[in-house]
């Protein structure tokens, strides 16, 4: 699950009919940035269901612990991956084998220097770099790390999509269902 194989945007959703939508959409990798407790197993079912992988951001669950005990249970549900921003979370999660997608937030020259540290400790399958918008941090990180580099957050019109992607990104999260339709 190291690449994106067609589809280079990826759905981002906090609620059913996001859900719904991504499930119905041609994004073959679902993130659900509010899992909780009490449906991931359905969610799960769902994206499966319609070939989709599912990744979880673990910092953002309800009712799921930000432990190793959180991971096995979130593991045990059949969700294919975790998204943390935090370095033990990722490194937990891969010796658990599950897919890892580190997130981080680019703001200064500083921000960059510390993201490689953090990538260097926890080695996550991919990064996601926020805001998505932040063509410099994309295009200084694909030239330090050939880990692969999702743009994230603040993502709202095909430019945008093709500006990260021409920077170097991967591929692009987000939560604009217009542009899940929109397939490289």
């Amino acid at each position: 699950m190291t690449e994106i194989k067609k589809s280079t945007v990826i759905a981002a959703v906090r609620s059913e009919s996001e859900l719904d939508a991504a499930l119905a959409s041609p994004s073959e990798m679902i993130f659900d940035l509010a899992p909780n407790i009490l449906t991931l197993h359905m969610t799960v079912k769902k994206a499966h269901a319609k070939g989709k992988r599912l990744l979880i951001h673990l910092d953002l669950a309800e009712g799921i612990g930000k432990d190793r005990s959180g991971l096995v249970f979130a593991k045990e549900t059949g969700i294919d991956g975790v998204i943390s921003t935090r370095v033990n979370i990722i490194k937990m999660a891969k010796e658990l084998g599950l897919f890892t997608v580190q997130r981080f937030f680019i703001v200064d020259s500083h921000s960059i220097e510390t993201t490689m540290d953090s990538l260097r400790a926890s080695k996550a399958d991919m990064i996601e770099v926020m805001p998505g918008v932040a063509y410099k941090g994309i295009t200084r990180l694909c030239t330090m790390t050939s880990v692969p580099i999702i743009a994230g957050g603040l993502i709202d019109s095909r430019e945008e999509v093709e500006k990260a992607l021409v920077c170097g990104a991967t591929a692009v999260s987000t939560g604009k269902k217009e542009l899940w339709e929109e397939i490289k």
